[in-house]
């Protein structure tokens, strides 16, 4: 499908603790509902890329929501970010972000995961049945989360270049293996110092030793962020791969439940 096949739209989110902005993409067709898929942004933000991924996915027959996670802060955009972003050259822009991601506590992050269902689930845009997940960086704990937080609401769950997924902290989001029913899978960036070996390995000892039906592997090659095309970590090769292993995932968890 091409993108004039897809329609994108801002919408507003009501969460016991406000309102969080999003961007709504689904397909362009008679308003015939499709299902759901819950889009975690990575640490830059709900910005144009983000929203050329959802369309993306969208165009493949799913009514995708992005929400600012981080909404707390302010409606998006929350930090000036350059068309490309490189990290190394404007140190700054972490600097600004890293304060905004520490705010966004396990609990109240949850407490928005269950809005954003709730509004999924209402949509009619949205088929009935349990959602897919996926998520970038940041996100990818916020999906692993939201899989063990609601579990009849969630039939897969993916999770790309994750940041800290299974820590020694007593409220790491590995930690939530147990009440996980979805099918995940995680893609690992093999130059990543936000999620080492050990740490890969402990995430996945954690969902077998739960039983949950998983599949991990490590991009060779791939740095932390090589899903996103407006950065300097962007891989081409590896971004494709992603879009390979999600679209497979969604395609077999989303067709059967829905």
């Amino acid at each position: 499908m091409t993108a004039a096949a897809v329609t994108g739209s801002p919408v507003d989110i009501p969460t016991p603790d406000g309102t969080a902005d999003a961007y709504l993409a689904r397909p362009l067709d008679d308003s015939a509902p499709h299902p759901g898929v819950l889009f975690y942004m990575d640490a830059f933000g709900l910005r144009p890329h983000l929203k050329k991924m959802a369309d993306r996915l969208a165009a493949a027959g799913y009514t995708v929501l992005v929400p600012n996670v981080m909404y707390r802060n302010g409606r998006a955009p929350l930090v000036d970010l350059p068309e490309f972003i490189n990290p190394a050259d404007r140190p700054e822009i972490f600097q600004k972000i890293r304060p905004l991601m520490e705010s966004l506590t396990p609990d109240a992050a949850m407490r928005d995961a269950g809005a954003y269902l709730d509004w999924l689930a209402a949509s009619p845009l949205t088929g009935d049945g349990p959602v897919g997940v996926t998520g970038y960086c940041m996100g990818a704990a916020l999906a692993l989360r939201t899989a063990g937080t609601h579990p009849d609401r969630v039939a897969a769950a993916a999770g790309f270049h994750g940041a800290y997924l299974a820590t020694e902290a007593p409220d790491s989001p590995h930690l939530v293996a147990e009440h996980v029913t979805a099918e995940l899978y995680f893609g690992h960036a093999d130059q990543d110092a936000t999620n080492p070996p050990e740490q890969i390995d402990r995430l996945d000892k954690a969902l077998t030793a739960a039983g949950v039906r998983h599949r991990t592997e490590v991009y060779a090659g791939a740095r932390h962020g090589f899903t996103q095309a407006d950065t300097a970590m962007h891989s081409a090769e590896a971004a494709e791969r992603h879009w390979t292993a999600l679209l497979d995932l969604l395609g077999r968890t989303l067709r059967t439940a829905a």
